[in-house]
């Protein structure tokens, strides 16, 4: 089965030339998010677990635009400016997932994109 971009109207616009979510197959891909209120377009402050929610509100809210919930996640990864930000990330995180949660990677990065502190990207799996 060949990719689709999926419609998103939850998430925040694109900042670049990609889509926020594809399907190919069972699998829906769906691009790093990073603190931005889809409402107002604006950046979340600089604290890591004000980023971090706010990411996985949006994240949950593009799954369930195209049709998946949060226990649809089959691997997550979480890229963090500051490794430091581990457990802050961590404690948000787990809020959003049962007693069966994802595979996950997080890794420190160098940098993110317009100096954000965390990103989070999630690969999502059912059948059509």
């Amino acid at each position: 089965m060949p990719k689709r971009v999926l419609e998103t109207p939850s998430a925040p616009n694109a900042l670049g030339p990609y889509s926020v979510a594809v399907r190919a197959g069972d699998l829906v891909f769906v691009s790093g998010q990073v603190a931005i209120d889809p409402a107002t377009g604006e950046r979340a402050p600089d604290d890591v677990t004000v980023q971090a929610r706010l990411i996985m509100k949006n994240l949950k809210a593009i799954l369930a635009d195209v049709g998946l919930t949060m226990t649809d996640v089959a691997k997550t990864t979480i890229f963090l400016a500051d490794i430091n930000d581990f457990a802050a990330v961590n404690e948000v995180y787990g809020g959003y997932f049962d007693d069966e949660p994802p595979a996950r990677s997080t890794v420190q990065v160098g940098a993110l994109p317009g100096g954000f502190l965390v990103e989070i990207e999630v690969i999502a799996s059912r059948s059509y």
